[in-house]
């Protein structure tokens, strides 16, 4: 049997470097992991449009390593910022220990194509949060003012288990 390890804290696992206008990065330490394709990606949490509405923004830069054959934003690349942002955004709100949570499910639909070179986000509200779930939603956007669309979603988080002891 080893040794217990005590609980990571995600300033272990993740950079949380002040940027400008009120973003922070959010980006792994481990560069062998999925989320270093996607990076970097910055994270921000936004103003509420319904009062206690908690609300939050992904950033990524998409470049033609993102791109699919038609040399728009890949969906795959677009399913993966999605999954990040179920974590990143209630990480922001001190929600949930994101390296040790699971997306349950995740419900999308695509709405146009995204564009290469230009930052692709994706923004999300906490809908409800109970002791072990967490459910979202949100949109996958770019342009001035949110105006391109090119996903919306729902999903579902399960926090970790407590420690047993």
């Amino acid at each position: 049997m080893g040794t217990a390890q005590p609980p990571l804290r995600e300033s272990d696992n993740f950079t949380a470097e002040q940027l400008a206008d009120g973003w922070v990065s959010w980006n792994l330490k481990d560069k062998e992991r999925f989320n270093a394709f996607l990076e970097p990606l910055m994270v921000r949490k936004e103003r509420e449009q319904t009062p206690g509405m908690r609300r939050g923004r992904l950033r990524m830069h998409p470049t033609r390593k993102h791109s699919n054959l038609g040399h728009n934003v890949h969906g795959a690349v677009t399913l993966g910022l999605i999954d990040i942002s179920l974590f990143a955004i209630p990480g922001q709100y001190g929600a949930l220990g994101a390296g040790f949570s699971v997306t349950l499910d995740l419900q999308t639909q695509f709405i146009g194509a995204g564009r290469v070179d230009e930052p692709l986000d994706a923004l999300v509200e906490i809908v409800r949060e109970t002791g072990r779930l967490i459910f979202l939603r949100g949109l996958v956007v770019q342009g001035p003012d949110d105006s391109h669309l090119v996903a919306s979603f729902t999903g579902t988080v399960r926090k970790p288990s407590l420690p047993r002891g």
